[in-house]
């Protein structure tokens, strides 16, 4: 937690009015006395009769190592999610409130629950789960559980008799307190955008093997290439592939997958790739589903069992009909967005020899 304080209190038994910190003064922790035990490398804090007193490394107070008087001094918890910003806006908050009436002030959010409670600015506020003269550390406070609303399982027939989920003997089922994050704006999806794929992919199940797929479906452009083009003064466009790409789609062969390259690219730089590793193609297609349809048909493949690989919204129909769909890195954010796997690595540099050691290993055997 971060505390600023205006050392507003009686100096010495006078009047309230300002501190003088001894320079050079170092403090490490408070005696039962009330006097400091110093030690090297740690700051000084201040109490409301104007002696220095030991605080814990970390907690620094302003002008400590000058001597200059000061009038406010701030407390940083190590533990703090962003300390030096929080300070900044406990420190800014407290100088708002009118005449300076109150003597500390904390940095403080609202919670979810409570967005609808509009609190005027500078009220006073107090501590729910302990009181200013007991503060026991989080851990040793009693353990609060949060309700995360992800999921409900119930008897229909209490359910039905009730007619609410919480009835008869209600069991909790503990989940993971990293997952637990209440969206209720877009910068809270925002945050658990980033979040995922960090909590996803080493879960067991959030990314494909070859026992999930018979078939992988590739994009060209911005999959198989980063999705520029160079244009020679002929006319001629020119693209890159990566030849990490190349190692994996001939691993994924020899595997015995069924392969395809699906593109709406009427280049012949598509077909060229094809015949160079080997698999068949279909490219200059306008309806990519419907194409996608027609081949697991005839390939007798159930869709929900291919894997298709793409970078952009022209991608997003075929998603829809497989089980698999995966963007790479570079993909648009609504094509990430719809796709039940993503790749570490962009369009063009090794996405699809990544999603080849997903299915057969690193080792690609």
């Amino acid at each position: 937690m971060t505390v600023v304080g205006q050392a507003s209190a009686a100096v010495d038994g006078g009047a309230p009015g300002p501190v003088t910190v001894p320079a050079g003064r170092t403090g490490d922790d408070t005696r039962a006395d009330g006097t400091a035990a110093t030690a090297p490398g740690t700051a000084t804090a201040v109490t409301a009769s104007g002696t220095a007193t030991g605080a814990p490394s970390g907690t620094a107070v302003a002008g400590a190592a000058t001597g200059r008087t000061v009038t406010a001094a701030a407390l940083l918890a190590g533990t703090a999610d962003g300390p030096a910003a929080a300070a900044d806006t406990a420190v800014t908050g407290h100088r708002a409130v009118p005449g300076g009436a109150t003597g500390s002030g904390a940095a403080a959010a609202r919670t979810p629950a409570g967005a609808g409670d509009a609190e005027p600015a500078g009220s006073s506020g107090y501590g729910v789960n302990h009181d200013k003269s007991f503060r026991p550390r989080r851990q040793d406070r009693p353990q609060d559980l949060l309700e995360t609303g992800a999921a409900y399982a119930m008897r229909v027939e209490g359910f039905r008799a009730e007619k609410h989920r919480f009835f008869g003997r209600t069991a909790l089922v503990r989940t993971d307190a990293a997952r637990v994050l209440e969206i209720d704006d877009p910068h809270d999806l925002a945050r658990a955008r980033a979040l995922a794929p960090l909590l996803d992919a080493p879960r067991p199940g959030a990314l494909p093997t070859r026992e999930d797929v018979d078939a992988v479906v590739l994009d060209f452009d911005g999959t198989q290439t980063d999705d520029r083009v160079l244009i020679d003064s002929d006319g001629r466009e020119l693209v890159a592939v990566h030849r990490g790409d190349g190692l994996g789609v001939a691993a994924l062969r020899r595997s015995g997958l069924a392969l395809l390259i699906l593109s709406t690219e009427r280049n012949p730089v598509v077909a060229a790739r094809a015949r160079k590793l080997e698999i068949p193609v279909l490219h200059g297609i306008d309806r990519k589903d419907l194409a996608l349809k027609q081949w697991c048909e005839e390939q007798g493949i159930a869709p929900e069992r291919v894997l298709y690989a793409g970078n952009d919204v022209n991608d997003l129909p075929c998603f829809d009909v497989v089980g698999w769909p995966v963007a790479v890195a570079s993909a648009h954010d609504v094509v990430r967005g719809a796709a039940r796997a993503v790749t570490s690595t962009p369009g063009g540099q090794g996405a699809i020899r990544e999603i080849a050691s997903w299915l057969l290993g690193k080792e690609l055997a």
